[in-house]
């Protein structure tokens, strides 16, 4: 099987490759990422770039060529390929609209030109905006709360709509919030850890009492494993929420981590609520149970725990991103600087 992953050099994709050459030798995995500021190659071991399974490509989803040149070697996609940080879009939401649904866009209408056995979109589920019902199953409004948020609403409909109107085999999956090893520390979570280890300030929005359904990276990425495999008939044209059930606020969070750690909880700092701030997240897990024989198998204490150990084993990973990247610095001083 020949496999594109789209954004494969960022925080979920690479996961996921990894996961992949692991444990499959009948997956040849190509990865096409622009290395923004979020990808990064220090993601791939020294075996990653020795595995003949393993092909990187240096590129924009948005460069309908060279797109196109992939996709006619290819089986499968799996597109992570996406700017992603709510903050960041609330800032700037251009290289969001371009990116996300652009980029989407150029990827769809190329499977049109070039068939695949089956594309599978990763959306998010900001795209829900704040829960209304309880647990947020496939079918909740949606109504996105940020410039990110709409972004990849619109990129989800659009995928939808060229299963509908081409009979692609698309299927959209909108994962809950992910959390683990080699996050991009603007996140919350690896922000808080490695802050935490610095002795810095933890910056808590309004009153910390927001809500998110927290997903380890992998048990994630086992999901999509699953839907690489599963008769592409079962899902073509389905919207699937993965998601652990269960949600939990940032000072439990925050106290959690600042425990784990052994540090006080006076680094806990309250800061203005950010705009558009979703109140809360809790998915329904039913579907994913039922289509893909899926359910999240980490206990979010456990994860929490193996990502605080992955962070203090992978300082210098950590530090290349802190002291090195200026988009880093400048969304830190920002936002973030108390």
């Amino acid at each position: 099987m020949r496999l594109l992953v789209t954004g494969g050099a960022g925080f979920i994709g690479s996961n996921f490759v990894r996961c992949i050459l692991e444990k499959r030798k009948d997956i040849r995995i190509i990865v096409l990422d622009a290395l923004t500021y979020a990808g990064n190659l220090d993601n791939f071991p020294g075996w990653v770039w020795e595995d003949a399974n393993f092909c990187f490509f240096h590129g924009d989803i948005r460069d309908e060529t060279l797109v196109r040149n992939l996709m006619r070697n290819t089986d499968k996609v799996i597109h992570f390929a996406a700017e992603t940080h709510v903050d960041r879009s609330i800032d700037n939401s251009d290289p969001f609209i371009s990116t996300d649904i652009k980029g989407t866009q150029v990827l769809l209408e190329t499977i049109r030109k070039e068939p695949v056995e089956r594309f599978i979109h990763i959306s998010t589920s900001e795209v829900y905006g704040t829960t209304e019902k309880v647990p947020m199953d496939e079918e909740h409004p949606l109504k996105p709360q940020s410039p990110y948020a709409a972004a990849k609403a619109g990129a989800d409909r659009l995928a939808y709509s060229f299963f509908f109107t081409y009979d692609l085999p698309l299927i959209i999956i909108r994962p809950f919030n992910n959390y683990g090893p080699n996050q991009f520390p603007e996140k919350l979570i690896p922000l808080f850890i490695t802050n935490a280890m610095e002795e810095k300030p933890l910056p808590v929005y309004g009153t910390g009492k927001n809500t998110r359904d927290w997903i380890y990276v992998k048990d994630c990425v086992k999901a999509f494993e699953k839907l690489l495999d599963v008769d592409v008939k079962k899902i073509k044209g389905e919207v699937i929420n993965l998601g652990s059930g269960k949600d939990t606020n940032v000072l439990t969070i925050a106290d959690t981590i600042l425990g784990e750690l052994g540090k006080d909880k006076s680094l806990i700092k309250f800061v203005a609520d950010r705009l558009g701030h979703v109140k809360r997240h809790i998915s329904s897990t039913e579907k994913a149970k039922k289509v893909i024989g899926w359910e999240a198998e980490t206990d979010f204490q456990k994860g929490l725990i193996s990502t605080i150990k992955w962070y203090k084993e992978n300082e210098e990973w950590l530090r290349k991103i802190k002291e090195g990247k200026r988009e880093y610095k400048e969304i830190y001083e920002k936002w973030y600087r108390l």
